[in-house]
């Protein structure tokens, strides 16, 4: 069977974390597709078409195969999103949502999370600072989903260290000159 990881992700900016997960998942799955999400949650610093086209440098510097973007999937609710993808590859594949740590806690307030979480296996990823706690497990599994914890502990960088701090290493090269050209966030002028 087909194992199909979507990984939907604020991506603002896409960090070298962002690239680790996407290089982990393309050894281990099928077709890894991966899309910026507009987090109702957050204040996003960029628009959505920049951080689809900073996800796309990032995976062409990445230049795996089986990795793409797809903004189709981009849906506020990820239970449409695995809609979408099922009409998109069909009904046969496995499925895998990738979450990082820190929202595991949150799932289960996700809209119509028991609809989402029959349908996908949840793919954790461990995150710096973000343990998985023993309560979200237990309302996983209350609401009889697959869940499992990836064995990779991504890079701890994140957007915010970009947006606020103005890490440079945080990104890859190509993303900081569009940043710049772009004169998004604080305008971290890339080293040359």
């Amino acid at each position: 069977m087909t194992q199909i990881a979507l990984f939907g992700t604020s991506a603002d900016p896409p960090t070298v974390g962002h690239q680790s997960i996407l290089r982990w998942l393309s050894e281990r799955y099928d077709k890894v597709t991966v899309w910026a999400a507009d987090n109702p949650f957050k204040d996003h610093g960029a628009s959505l078409e920049q951080r689809n086209a900073m996800l796309q440098m990032l995976i062409d510097d990445l230049a795996c195969d089986n990795v793409s973007l797809d903004g189709r999937l981009g849906d506020r609710h990820s239970l449409n999103t695995v809609k979408i993808a099922k009409e998109i590859w069909g009904e046969d594949a496995e499925y895998l949502l990738v979450i990082g740590a820190d929202l595991a806690s949150q799932i289960h307030r996700w809209y119509r999370a028991k609809d989402l979480l029959q349908q996908v296996t949840l793919l954790i990823f461990p995150r710096k600072g973000y343990p998985i706690q023993p309560e979200a497990l237990k309302k996983l599994s209350s609401l009889k989903s697959h869940w499992q914890e990836a064995d990779y502990t991504p890079p701890p960088v994140s957007s915010t260290q970009y947006r606020i701090e103005g890490r440079a290493a945080v990104v890859i090269e190509a993303i900081a000159h569009y940043i710049a050209a772009e004169k998004l966030y604080a305008v971290i002028e890339p080293k040359t």
